[in-house]
């Protein structure tokens, strides 16, 4: 029986070429499981980690239970405080037995004040639309003018203010 050729040609996943490097780098800051870092938002629930991050994961002299640290802003520390025993949980489910026995909310940046900037996932506030013009709006009354059905007439004025301005900008 012949070898088997290598159906891949040379080419590795990429998982298999990163897998060590990142378990290096998150095993400085304490994770064991690299898991609880890419993701968090499945561990945690979308509704946390809009609000906070794992930042490190502390071990003790005594080995019993490590603590999880928790970056977040100072307005969602309450919200977050209460609900540090459910997260507990959470994150003691992935690693498989009770490895976190505490659970730390810190409301600075993980890096320190001068470089740290507090950055979740969630969604940025949308901008106003800015107010329409009047000159466009008449404009566009004036070129439906001629339609009978008041409706029809009121839906294309509409349509046709919101070209203008699109173009206008």
């Amino acid at each position: 029986m012949p070898p088997r050729r290598a159906s891949t040609k040379g080419f590795k996943r990429t998982d298999s070429l990163l897998t060590d490097q990142i378990r290096r780098a998150s095993e400085t800051r304490g994770f064991a499981q690299s898991r609880l870092l890419t993701q968090w938002a499945e561990i945690a629930g979308e509704d946390i980690a809009a609000i906070a991050r794992p930042v490190e994961v502390g071990y003790g002299r005594g080995g019993m239970g490590a603590t999880l640290t928790l970056l977040t802003t100072g307005a969602n520390a309450p919200m977050l405080e209460m609900q540090k025993e459910k997260l507990r949980q959470k994150v003691n489910a992935i690693y498989g037995y009770n490895a976190i026995a505490r659970v730390r909310i810190t409301q600075t940046a993980a890096t320190g004040f001068a470089e740290g900037k507090v950055d979740f996932s969630h969604q940025k506030p949308k901008a106003q639309p800015p107010e329409p013009d009047p000159a466009l709006r008449q404009k566009a009354a004036a070129t439906v003018g001629p339609v009978s059905d008041d409706g029809l007439r009121e839906a294309l004025a509409r349509l046709g203010e919101n070209i203008l301005n699109k173009n206008k900008r």
